[in-house]
């Protein structure tokens, strides 16, 4: 049985920042910790072109902290209440939790690069793929 999310709305998380603009920057972010899950997978997009929209779906279990390693990436969501709002990630220590039954769209800059920790594997079943599905599942 899966564990209850720790946040029930998009968060943003802050993981610590170490170094100086002399020597470069390491962040670090811990499953248990900064990480509100036990991390399954990982991923990292990039080479999205700016004309392109990524996303334009939810999941009905996965938690994910996504981060902008490079570049700025922005987020539109609807949680689980029917609220919306804009996020933007453009710092590399600052993550963007997002919970179950969160719809995103995703633009992105030239050069951004998404990584992602994911809560699950990948399951084809766990996708919400229209935005009519995700509103009668979030109306109860």
């Amino acid at each position: 049985m899966r564990n209850t999310p720790k946040f029930s709305t998009p968060s943003l998380i802050v993981v610590p920042q170490i170094g100086s603009s002399r020597l470069g920057y390491i962040s670090v972010a811990e499953a248990g910790s900064q990480v509100p899950f036990e991390i399954r997978r990982v991923y990292w997009t990039y080479y999205t072109p700016n004309d392109v929209q990524r996303g334009g779906h939810a999941h009905r279990e996965l938690e994910q902290l996504i981060f902008a390693v490079a570049g700025t990436i922005t987020f539109n969501v609807i949680d689980r209440f029917g609220d919306q709002q804009t996020i933007v990630l453009d710092k590399p220590e600052v993550g963007l939790y997002i919970p179950p039954l969160t719809w995103r769209d995703i633009r992105f800059s030239h050069n951004a690069v998404l990584l992602c920790l994911a809560s699950e594997v990948y399951t084809v079943d766990d996708y919400i793929r229209t935005i009519d599905e995700f509103r009668v599942l979030i109306s109860g």
